[in-house]
């Protein structure tokens, strides 16, 4: 590879390299039991469009992303990509869908399965972060594409933070006694979408097993194969949809976007 970064040819000529080109994975399979009864999260409305639909055009937002595997629930996967084609994308990102597993690592794995072999960069982002702005997300791709494996967008903290030892089984409830207070400074919350270079990512898949609900977290699986995983700025609006209030606050979000911008 030369200098410029362009490859040479064997009669010294240079020849243009093939594109990076970059895939977007949502697994979107859990059932959300922290919203409480009915539809799964990711199916969950938020101003009349679900979740999911938020999350998939947040990704082909970029320019960058040519495709997005949405991973469904392992028996919904008909029901999401009629939903999917309810809400059609205005531009040339591809969408398709794949049924998960039953852990969330299963899931991805399934997606990344789904990635054609030209893709060079793969983020995995959450459904229930719908409204990450298209900035976060290139800023992502622009650290693995410049060389990062593993990428983390991610928030320094607000508040401060106590380890504790949890009270469980007959003493479940009870007062946890702090056991130490880590230096805030040295903290960060982190955010998705979790960008990496794809070799990095199906290495993490292949050879990191672990066991009951698996990983939550790619970039800690990535850790653990001893790769360097970097930060880079999130934004405060990638927050994650988890409970009722969050739900107003993504409403809230939504309706100050439509009034300064017309999102």
């Amino acid at each position: 590879m030369s200098a410029s970064g362009q490859s040479a040819s064997p009669g010294g000529a240079e020849g243009p390299v093939r594109p990076a080109r970059t895939a977007a994975v949502i697994p979107a399979a859990g059932r959300g039991v922290r919203l409480g009864p009915g539809a799964p999260k990711a199916l969950r409305p938020l101003s009349g469009t679900p979740m999911l639909i938020h999350a998939v055009r947040a990704m082909a937002r970029s320019r960058s992303v040519v495709l997005v595997v949405v991973v469904a629930p392992p028996d919904g996967a008909d029901e999401v990509r009629r939903l999917l084609d309810a809400y059609p994308l205005t531009g040339t990102t591809e969408v398709v869908v794949v049924p998960g597993g039953e852990t969330r690592q299963e899931s991805v794995r399934r997606g990344l399965a789904a990635v054609p072999e030209d893709i060079t960069t793969v983020l995995v982002h959450d459904a229930a972060r719908p409204l990450v702005p298209v900035d976060t997300v290139d800023a992502v791709v622009t650290a693995v594409r410049e060389g990062a494996p593993a990428v983390v967008p991610a928030l320094p903290l607000a508040d401060t933070v106590k380890q504790v030892e949890p009270r469980t089984g007959e003493r479940a409830g009870e007062p946890e006694p702090v056991v130490g207070t880590p230096e805030r400074a040295l903290l960060r919350a982190v955010q998705t979408p979790q960008g990496f270079d794809r070799a990095t990512l199906v290495a993490a898949h292949e050879k990191i097993a672990l066991e009951g609900e698996g990983a939550t977290d790619d970039a800690g699986m990535v850790e653990r194969l001893g790769v360097e995983v970097v930060v880079v700025p999130g934004h405060e609006e990638a927050f994650k949809v988890t409970r009722p209030l969050d739900l107003v606050l993504a409403e809230a979000v939504l309706a100050r976007r439509r009034a300064t911008d017309g999102f």
